[in-house]
């Protein structure tokens, strides 16, 4: 893979501007490909892991913090959602206007401070209130990261970036309670909170010392309501970015549920709690080996023919699934093989459907990855949130859910791109030439 981007003009203070921004060019070394992917990688772990890490801990939690429904205990994860999704209008637009790297500083530096408050929390209420701004700050790096990979790479080169780092973003979370779980066998809760700090602080050091000014000087806008406005219109008016983005919401609506109700489908469902950890693992496993497959063959067969038939094979996965636990037949084992089929469909899906939504958006980058973050995450939090709570003491609810999901998402790919389903790398080459 190539950078698309050459290493610009020195560090120098812009005159119409609040921050210093570095265009790339300062003494010392840069990273290289690789060390610039990992590190988005990283910055893309920091939110992953803030997701769920705590789920473990839920029932120390609420007995802590005097929460006794059970159900209740989900706004630990769902409160990250909805400050996630609540400020990734801000991030893009200020991105595009100062640039990537102080923005990007800023929110991490919030992310760290609003993780320690959760650590410390005296009352569930405060906790919550943390964890919504603990998402709204770490809502900078899906964002910016999103944009800087379409700043750096092009086509199919993108699409093996954006690969591994949408394989962090999904895979991350299932794993993330595993760690979580690690952390209880020597510490407290509070460890948890005290942990996602201290990595922000050490991402935050690293991508300053390393990361380059990858916006464009010729792709800066401002902060005009008009111009933000006609950004943001241009996103949702753009087919291919409004139906991708669309099905990407119904996809994450699955993980969503799962990451909100896998606790208790394990405590409860199947009466099984020490198994929670080889749970998390045993599903996270078939969706890390799929992503990292993904980064691998969609340059040779290209976003829409694996993307495509990842939707399929989701879909049909999470029907047979949702028919086998109506039918009765359910077992732990069965929805540990199952959901983990599951999950490696929806790695193959949800990279490729991203970057197919941020195909055309190269000028307005960080804006386009601002309201594409926003529906997808809204969107997959609600849906996320009305199956969690219609969760009875089965599986069912959350496995009849996730296929309606699925099978939604399906749909819309094939109304946004009819003429294009499954086409590989030579279909698209004549289709654009």
């Amino acid at each position: 893979m190539s950078l698309s981007l050459a290493w610009r003009a020195p560090l120098r203070q812009q005159a119409a501007m609040p921050f210093k921004i570095d265009h790339g060019t300062r003494p010392g070394p840069r990273p290289g490909a690789r060390e610039l992917t990992i590190m988005l990688a990283g910055l893309m772990a920091l939110n992953a892991f803030a997701i769920d890490a705590m789920i473990p801990a839920l029932p120390a939690i609420g007995a802590d913090l005097s929460v006794a429904a059970e159900n209740n205990r989900q706004w630990v994860v769902l409160a990250y959602f909805l400050g996630f999704g609540s400020t990734q209008l801000l991030w893009g637009p200020l991105a595009d206007r100062f640039g990537r790297k102080p923005v990007l500083a800023t929110g991490i530096a919030l992310y760290a401070a609003f993780a320690l408050l959760c650590g410390i929390a005296g009352s569930f209420a405060l906790l919550i209130a943390g964890r919504v701004a603990m998402g709204a700050s770490a809502a900078v790096t899906r964002v910016l990261v999103i944009a800087m990979v379409r700043d750096l790479f092009e086509a199919e080169a993108m699409a093996r970036v954006m690969s591994l780092v949408f394989m962090v973003f999904m895979v991350v979370p299932v794993i993330a309670p595993s760690i979580g779980q690690a952390i209880l066998l020597f510490a407290p809760w509070r460890w948890i909170f005290l942990v996602l700090a201290a990595y922000g602080v050490g991402m935050l050091a690293w991508s300053w010392l390393r990361l380059p000014e990858t916006l464009h000087p010729e792709y800066r806008r401002s902060l005009k309501w008009r111009d933000m406005g006609a950004a943001a219109w241009e996103t949702l008016r753009e087919p291919q970015s409004r139906g991708y983005t669309l099905a990407l919401a119904f996809t994450f609506g699955g993980l969503t549920a799962y990451i909100a109700t896998v606790q208790q489908i394990v405590f409860d469902a199947f009466d099984a709690p020490s198994a929670i950890g080889w749970v998390f693992a045993a599903v996270a496993a078939p969706m890390a080996l799929a992503s990292w497959t993904n980064s691998k063959v969609v340059g040779r067969y290209g976003l829409r023919m694996v993307g495509h038939g990842g939707a399929v094979v989701f879909a049909i996965v999470t029907v047979v699934h949702a028919g086998i636990a109506a039918a009765g037949y359910e077992t732990l084992a069965l929805f540990i093989v199952l959901q983990g089929l599951a999950m490696a469909a929806f790695a193959f899906t949800s990279s490729n459907l991203g970057t197919l939504a941020m195909e055309h958006m190269g000028p307005i980058a960080g804006t386009a990855s601002s309201v594409q973050g926003v529906v997808g995450t809204i969107g997959g939090a609600g849906l996320g949130f009305a199956i969690g709570r219609a969760f009875d003491g089965t599986a069912l609810p959350f496995l009849v859910g996730t296929a309606a999901c699925a099978v939604a998402a399906l749909v819309v790919i094939a109304l946004t791109e009819p003429k294009r389903l499954f086409a590989g790398v030579e279909d698209k080459a004549r289709a654009d030439g």
